[in-house]
């Protein structure tokens, strides 16, 4: 594919954006940028919040994975619709309650200020690293794509990437992200509908034999009952899937900021139960997609890449198809990846301004808003660096223990939100950061060791689940009888 072709479709994509951010964002003062002012249409967010979950990691990994995981993947999306039902009627109604700018203002109030920082600082390692390396992966494509054709090196792509993130999260903040996020969502609709359309046309399916071609394949098997110790087991899929969306959506800064933009808290149940029902169509599609892929790619005797991650971009990019699979492919990509990369910047920006440095709490609206501009630059920069860094130490195994990293610091977080809501009891709070560092340890321990200690038993995405329980039975210990201060269980 053309690198000039390449840098029009994004020229082409950023200009949309750029005009969408600037309208939205006129206007907007630092609780717009944080909160959007809680006046955001809930259709609009519910619409929105169908693509924030997917990143340019998803749109090109999940296609990929059929080939070693068949659709077992479906089993953890079932799972996350189950717990978008919890993240609406438990922390929606308390955080509209408290009327909170950041999730995190809850542990204060619920157990103190070392609690508090504690999940602001794990929320900032978690989400500064998955974003640097979703944007890693698509700095890669571009290098491929774009950079290294033009003979460009990799810290100016970095640079254009980071920079093009920040230019359209800068005024607006949340009340931008809104409607960059709804121009997310139809460009992954769309592109990935497309795909799968002309991918069948150019294998002679029409609709009925594409569902049956899928169907009949043996990598469209979703659900695995037999083997406990398979990663792809039913139940350690589903339930991690519930606490996985609760943790890394309901108490996450980034998309809980967006949630609760809404007017009041039914809308924004309305907005999380739409939305969080419809991430089941939009990961099928792309396993579909990923079934057609691959028959492509036997049917035409065509070498599959060394890493599944690689089939999506090798065939969309590659010549095999019309140029406008290709086209689509960036366009997914790329709306996919920024959108994210610019809501995470934006929750980062938030949570380091309001938790970290509490400035809200100390400053006027214009001092606030000259320290959020300083904040927003110096996120930009840190991931810009991480991402740097990550380049060169040129190790995949760099980027699985950074998502390995990110869930393990989820973990404390939704052991501390489930102590502070299902128990009423005081802990003695300058412990708790001991915890939250204790509790990941014996996780990581526990997961090197499994199949030894556990007669072959291997731990998946459970063991999140585990993190949790550990920090929960760690706040247990840490029990003191001090009465709570939570303002929400005062007026209970």
């Amino acid at each position: 594919m053309s690198p000039i072709l390449v840098l029009l479709t994004i020229a082409f994509y950023f200009t949309i954006l750029f005009a969408i951010s600037y309208i939205t964002g006129r206007k907007a003062d630092n609780q717009g940028f944080f909160t959007g002012n809680r006046k955001s249409p809930w259709y609009v967010v519910a619409f929105a919040m169908i693509g924030s979950a997917i990143s340019g990691v998803t749109f090109v990994s999940v296609p990929g994975m059929v080939a070693a995981s068949g659709f077992s993947y479906m089993q953890m999306v079932m799972g996350f619709v189950v717990g978008q039902f919890i993240i609406a009627f438990v922390l929606v109604p308390l955080f509209y309650k408290m009327n909170l700018t950041s999730i995190y203002e809850y542990l204060e109030n619920r157990f103190g200020i070392a609690s508090y920082k504690t999940g602001a600082w794990l929320f900032f390692i978690s989400k500064m690293l998955g974003a640097a390396v979703r944007l890693f992966l698509v700095c890669i494509v571009l290098q491929l794509l774009v950079f290294a054709p033009l003979k460009l090196p990799f810290i100016l792509n970095v640079v254009f990437t980071v920079g093009l993130v920040w230019l359209y999260t800068y005024k607006g903040g949340v009340k931008s992200l809104i409607w960059t996020d709804s121009l997310k969502t139809f460009c992954l609709i769309v592109s990935v509908g497309l795909c799968i359309y002309y991918i069948a046309s150019d294998l002679g399916l029409n609709f009925s034999s594409m569902l049956s071609t899928i169907n009949e394949n043996d990598f469209s098997k979703t659900f695995f009952f037999d083997d406990i110790n398979d990663r792809r087991f039913f139940f350690k899929q589903f339930l991690a899937g519930i606490f996985t969306v609760i943790a890394t959506t309901g108490l996450d800064q980034d998309m809980m900021q967006k949630n609760m933009s809404c007017r009041n808290s039914s809308d924004s149940q309305k907005n999380i139960i739409i939305s969080g029902s419809m991430q089941l169509i939009i990961n099928l599609l792309f396993l579909m997609l990923g079934v057609l892929l691959y028959t492509y790619v036997f049917q035409n005797n065509i070498s599959i890449p060394g890493k599944s991650d690689e089939v999506f971009p090798l065939l969309a990019t590659g010549g095999y198809f019309p140029a406008i699979v290709g086209i689509l492919f960036i366009i997914g990509l790329i709306s996919a990846a920024y959108a994210a990369a610019g809501s995470a910047l934006t929750a980062l920006t938030t949570s380091f301004t309001v938790d970290i440095l509490e400035s809200t709490k100390k400053k006027s609206e214009k001092e606030v808003a000259q320290i959020r501009k300083k904040v927003h630059i110096g996120m930009a920069i840190t991931m810009g660096v991480t991402i740097i860094i990550i380049d060169l130490l040129n190790n995949t195994s760099v980027i699985d223990a950074v998502y390995i990293l990110a869930s393990y610091t989820y973990g404390p977080i939704l052991g501390l939100f489930a102590f502070g809501i299902f128990t009423k009891k005081a802990v003695k709070d300058r412990y708790i950061p001991l915890v939250a560092i204790i509790a990941p340890v014996i996780c990581f321990i526990l997961d090197k060791n499994s199949e030894t200690w556990f007669n072959g038993y291997r731990f998946s995405y459970e063991i999140l689940i585990i993190n949790a329980i550990l920090t929960f039975i760690g706040l247990l210990i840490l029990t003191t009888k001090n009465k709570s201060t939570v303002e929400y269980y005062q007026t209970k």
